[in-house]
């Protein structure tokens, strides 16, 4: 079966993978604690939009997104929201549509 494109936002990728790639170069040019910018969080907005379970993590809203540690000491996305709380979420479930079980 051939790959088929897969849209974030106004960004067009030729195959799934390569819109995980994209979203993994964008988490690892920020360190740990960083804000993530106005443009990135344009396309987290995107993304969280095709994420499994979208409606859930956006919650109240979204204020910002930052880089925060996850699970096993990795980094992830996280949404803060307009009511203080914040969420992790995953990049790749955005793209895949599948959550790893707890």
């Amino acid at each position: 079966m051939p790959a088929q494109p897969f849209n974030l936002g106004e960004l067009k990728f030729p195959k799934k993978g390569d819109a995980v790639a994209y979203l993994n170069v964008m988490l690892h040019k920020y360190d740990v604690g960083d804000k993530v910018n106005s443009e990135d969080s344009k396309i987290l907005v995107a993304a969280l939009g095709r994420h499994p379970e979208g409606e859930e993590k956006i919650g109240c809203g979204v204020e910002s997104f930052s880089v925060r540690t996850a699970d096993f000491g990795t980094k992830c996305f996280w949404i803060n929201r307009t009511d203080g709380s914040t969420e992790k979420f995953a990049h790749r479930a955005c793209v895949y549509g599948k959550v790893r079980p707890a």
